[in-house]
């Protein structure tokens, strides 16, 4: 049977506050302060609790392989190199699954697969070395026939997953509207998603383009600091949940929307409510909006949302009303945020039957206590930036995840 599985990442041992992600306010306003790996990865890990026990299928992604020794020797580097090489190599943003792939269920694809294209990440230098290990484990979580795994969009066609794509559907099992979400232009930041690298990952997918739309999002919004498309809006389900200033042309985008899906439910957020300062601020849209087993939809917001005045107040007036979203519930993800990534950042969609994805990859309270008990034995407590070319530093963040692929059963996997 269909349904939505969150695949997490895990907060890897070498998260750092290195300040690379240009566009990313939260990112710029904390770099090189120093991180706590072992509380990110335990926030990111009772995270994922909190939705298994709100009923939702949970899945578990890998922090990758840092330093990435391979990645630096094909540029002439070393990790004695001068900044900002060692950062980039040190960083653990491959955390934010959301930018592992987009993902089109078997439903909507011409060939009944669920369809998962790999992020090339290409516009930050310190994602643009992710794909290669994402594939890795994606082609592994979803070896069955039931999936078909593609690599990267080639450059320079920028293509950041899943945190620019949405699809709206009646129900899990029936054909949805897929939606990919580019940019242009951003003022003094680059947009992350090129239109040609939408439409080439639709073409891959084998989806209907009578039921594709490509919208363009507002300049306004990632000049604000959306620097993805899920900073300002959220899909599930039949609800589409915006800030009125997201798209660039919105009326167009909504007329197109109800053509396709008339009993689609826009649930907008004025600006006059809440400013695009504050729902960036405050991550309001980077929240999970989830359709928990009773039938109510729910959001999974930061702590945070409930510390900016507007945004609380606009939570207590959407979860009173009539709308199809009854719940806010708040999570602590406070290390990830200070990093630039909400929990939805935090999490890959994917809309297949459990049964076939690797166990290995799907978590229960069983598996969590496992994980966390490895967090806690292995990994740094504290990083300062000035210690991402420490050697003795380099030797515990690969013991570390040595140390979790033993505890899954991965050791053996080259991953």
């Amino acid at each position: 049977m269909l349904t939505e599985i969150n695949f997490d990442g895990l907060v890897g041992p070498s998260h750092n506050y290195a300040g690379l992600s240009l566009g990313n306010l939260a990112s710029a306003k904390n770099a090189n302060q120093p991180s706590y790996p072992r509380a990110a990865a335990l926030q990111g890990l009772a995270k994922m609790r909190h939705n298994v026990r709100l009923g939702l299928p949970q899945g578990l992604l890998l922090p990758h392989p840092r330093p990435d020794s391979d990645w630096l020797g094909e540029l002439g580097a070393t990790m004695d190199s001068p900044a900002p090489l060692p950062a980039w190599a040190m960083s653990a943003s491959a955390m934010w699954t959301a930018n592992a792939a987009t993902v089109s269920p078997a439903p909507d694809t011409a060939d009944g697969k669920c369809h998962l294209t790999v992020a090339n990440l290409v516009t930050m230098p310190h994602r643009s070395h992710e794909s290669p290990h994402t594939l890795k484990q994606l082609r592994l979580a979803f070896a069955n026939p039931a999936f078909a795994v593609h690599g990267p969009v080639p450059a320079p066609f920028g293509d950041e997953g899943a945190a620019n794509h949405m699809r709206l559907a009646p129900s899990h099992g029936e054909p949805g509207v897929e939606i990919f979400v580019y940019g242009r232009t951003g003022g003094p930041f680059p947009a992350r998603q090129h239109r040609v690298a939408c439409e080439a990952v639709a073409a891959h997918h084998c989806l209907d383009l009578s039921r594709t739309l490509f919208v363009e999002q507002a300049e306004e919004a990632i000049a604000a600091g959306a620097f993805h498309n899920d900073v300002v809006a959220v899909a599930d389900g039949l609800t589409l949940f915006a800030h009125e200033q997201a798209f660039a042309n919105r009326p167009g985008f909504y007329a197109d929307l109800e053509r396709l899906l008339p009993e689609v439910k826009i649930v907008e957020v004025p600006a006059a409510r809440v400013s695009l300062t504050d729902a960036i601020a405050s991550y309001l849209f980077n929240a999970q909006l989830v359709t928990l087993p009773s039938g109510e939809q729910a959001l999974i917001l930061p702590s945070e949302a409930q510390a900016v005045p507007s945004v609380a107040a606009y939570l207590d007036d959407l979860t009173a009303g009539n709308g199809p979203i009854r719940k806010a519930l708040f999570v602590d993800v406070r290390q990830s945020m200070a990093n630039g990534g909400g929990p939805a950042c935090l999490r890959l969609r994917v809309v297949a039957d459990p049964a076939t994805v690797d166990p290995r990859f799907m978590l229960d309270e069983d598996e969590l206590d496992r994980l966390e008990a490895v967090v806690a034995a292995h990994w740094p407590e504290s990083i300062n930036p000035a210690r991402l070319s420490d050697p003795g530093l380099h030797a515990q963040i690969r013991a570390a995840r040595a140390a979790l692929l033993e505890a899954l059963d991965l050791a053996n996997e080259n991953l």
